[in-house]
């Protein structure tokens, strides 16, 4: 099936000028708002469910319809893999039953990484897979490596992989991964060659957009 997705159009012609404030900012002042009830009961089930199986874990932040969740789990059998998305309509669609080493979880993200944190979790794999890129200038805040989250995401450690139909969506996650731990991620052009993660990947790649990956290896801090 071949698709005609639009490519992202924004007014920012490089990095925001002020994404170093923000990713200062984040490091300054940690987030501090009360946790959602429905993420913390998220993160306990899942918690639960992660301590029964000990094995190494993957989190599929932002999973949509878990369709990636589903693909990591059977790429990597010898994983747990722990899908979380905020929508309760993208989890609920019917795409067959989970592996036995997966789960989904519906849960606001801020606050799940943030409980992953306070609870010493450190996974080995961590995809961010085309997350809203919001590419208005104004917007910045909204994206990742602009969000006062950025360093709390950054602690869990394990490889860090995001792609991305936006160039500047990567360049940007380069530079604050830099800043906040000093490493150097590694960026370039993406070819899933058909192996599709989301319907997203498989949407841009056949309507002959880009795509962009950047991995990087962190510590648990």
């Amino acid at each position: 099936m071949q698709h005609n997705s639009r490519p992202i159009i924004s007014n920012q012609p490089g990095p925001h000028h002020d994404l170093a404030r923000r990713v200062e900012r984040a490091l300054a002042q940690p987030l501090r708002k009360p946790i959602a009830d429905h993420t913390q009961k998220a993160f306990e089930q899942a918690q639960r469910w992660y301590q029964a199986r000990q094995a190494p874990l993957i989190l599929d932040a932002g999973c949509g319809v878990g369709l990636s969740t589903r693909h990591l789990a059977a790429q990597f059998p010898d994983h747990l893999v722990i899908g979380i998305d905020r929508s309760e309509d993208r989890l609920g669609r019917d795409h067959g039953a989970l592996p036995a080493n997966a789960l989904l979880v519906r849960a606001d993200l801020v606050d799940f990484w943030r409980l992953a944190d306070q609870a010493q979790w450190a996974p080995a794999r961590h995809y961010l897979l085309y997350p809203n890129p919001y590419p208005k200038a104004a917007h910045l805040k909204m994206r990742w490596q602009g969000h006062p989250i950025l360093p709390t995401l950054l602690a869990l450690g394990g490889r860090l992989e995001v792609r991305s139909n936006w160039q500047l969506y990567i360049e940007e996650f380069a530079l604050a991964v830099a800043h906040v731990t000093g490493k150097q991620a590694e960026t370039g052009v993406w070819a899933p060659d058909g192996e599709y993660l989301t319907p997203f990947e498989a949407k841009y790649d056949q309507s002959g957009q880009t795509l962009w990956r950047l991995q990087v290896e962190l510590e648990r801090r």
